[in-house]
């Protein structure tokens, strides 16, 4: 390089070696467009980054939707697990409530009745740390949700109130592990009208 500034910069006016200033025509690289191409572009640009924001939106808000599901089905099936556990137990404690019932009305209280009593508590005291709780359904109001009716009977009690319950329900957490079987109470029927003759 011979340190010439003149050299080095491309837009620099050439000179012939006789001196003179050769006018050089600046033409635009291939591919350079008017102001209008530019506006063009760019609205092309903001269009495509607004279809991209979008397609991001929809693609976080489909994963969170995903992780919501996946979050439900696990919860549900720990639930199916642990409920069919429950379940194969609820029969074992209805037969101890029964023996029980049945052993006091016939002898009374003694240690084996006792120990029945015990075992029992036990039972409940699990279920309650598995937030297993029993439906309260006597003298309630028929919950279709709650209990199911296994028949009706005419009653003082309102039309509709459960009279009687033949077996205990249960839930679990929010969820019903198993109805009340209960026997409701339904209007006394009206006597036939005499006839006179």
């Amino acid at each position: 390089m011979s340190g010439d500034p003149d050299q080095d910069d491309p837009k620099a006016p050439k000179e012939d070696p006789a001196g003179d200033v050769i006018p050089v025509e600046v033409v635009p690289p291939d591919g350079a467009a008017p102001a209008e191409d530019f506006e063009a572009k760019l609205a092309a640009a903001e269009k495509e980054k607004k279809e991209n924001w979008d397609r991001y939106l929809r693609a976080a808000a489909d994963l969170d939707n995903l992780r919501k599901r996946q979050k439900r089905e696990i919860e549900d099936a720990k639930f199916d697990m642990k409920s069919k556990v429950l379940k194969e137990m609820l029969p074992v404690v209805d037969n101890l409530e029964r023996a029980i019932e049945h052993a006091t009305q016939q002898a009374g209280t003694n240690p084996i009745i006792e120990g029945v009593q015990l075992v029992l508590r036990q039972f409940l005291t699990a279920f309650e740390r598995l937030d297993v709780v029993p439906i309260e359904a006597a003298s309630q109001p028929f919950d279709p949700n709650l209990h199911e009716a296994i028949s009706q009977i005419e009653s003082d009690s309102p039309p509709g109130t459960v009279v009687q319950v033949l077996q205990r329900g249960y839930r679990s957490g929010d969820r019903l592990l198993r109805p009340a079987l209960v026997v409701v109470a339904k209007a006394a029927a009206l006597p036939a009208p005499k006839t006179e003759g």
